[in-house]
């Protein structure tokens, strides 16, 4: 375990979770390096591989090759091929650049922010090509799919890929617990248009339920993933931790064990 203060690269941190997750470890006395595409420390766009290779330049500049913890946490949700660039390429290509500056920290930790959507029905074609093929192979099938598969298979397939990374050499062999937090509903600003209608809200309810205090706040997220990143947590890794109100243990029951 490691005293003092550590640096931490948060993804996605202008708004919502990776906003409030870098508040959280500011507060607690550790340096953030914001990467987003606007207000933030490292200013690039994760939807493209330069905007992926600038963001990894632009934290190593600030960390000086040693990073304590990163947290992929940018995302978006449209029903359009640009949310598979994001969400899984955009914290892929984030983890597997930064990943030699963590190796070379007494103490690395490193998470993404996945989704309950993940249990929902993809488009296989398209996680396959995630994890087998190439991006332009997975956007072009991402083209031919059904726009409400996308935002589930993106996050299926960044499921899927940590569980198999997590394990090898490169993560576990170099002491980095790898992990991802899947919330359920959390009240950010790419959440907000879900509740301004009633029948999109109904909807959205029931594929989403949450019996334990219902809809998540930021801050809830951030919590769980500063403690996933935290040097208490040595052994914990390639998990799915789902921050759902029990939306999953509802939905898929207890036959999945």
């Amino acid at each position: 375990m490691t005293d003092g203060a550590r640096t931490i690269a948060v993804s996605g941190a202008a708004s919502g979770i990776g906003r409030a997750l870098a508040d959280l470890l500011r507060a607690n006395g550790d340096r953030v390096i914001g990467v987003d595409r606007e207000e933030t420390d490292v200013r690039a766009d994760l939807a493209a591989s330069e905007g992926r290779a600038e963001a990894v330049r632009g934290v190593l500049e600030r960390c000086g090759g040693v990073l304590d913890g990163l947290v992929a946490c940018a995302g978006i949700s449209a029903p359009e091929p640009l949310t598979i660039r994001v969400n899984f390429y955009g914290a892929v290509g984030l983890l597997e650049g930064l990943r030699p500056a963590l190796a070379a920290a007494p103490a690395p930790r490193a998470a993404v922010v996945g989704s309950i959507s993940g249990t929902q029905p993809v488009d296989r074609a398209v996680v396959a090509a995630c994890l087998e093929g190439t991006e332009e192979e997975a956007v072009r099938l991402a083209g031919e799919a059904r726009g409400g598969t996308l935002y589930p298979s993106s996050k299926s397939a960044l499921a899927r890929w940590l569980r198999a990374a997590a394990v090898t050499p490169a993560w576990a062999g170099a002491g980095i617990p790898l992990n991802a937090i899947a919330p359920g509903v959390v009240r950010t600003p790419m959440t907000a248009p879900l509740f301004e209608d009633e029948a999109t809200r109904k909807s959205m309810d029931d594929a989403v339920p949450m019996p334990l205090n219902g809809y998540a706040g930021p801050e809830v997220v951030a919590e769980a993933l500063r403690w996933l990143i935290g040097p208490a947590n040595s052994h914990i890794t390639g998990q799915v931790v789902y921050l759902d109100g029990g939306a999953e243990a509802m939905r898929r029951g207890p036959e999945v064990y």
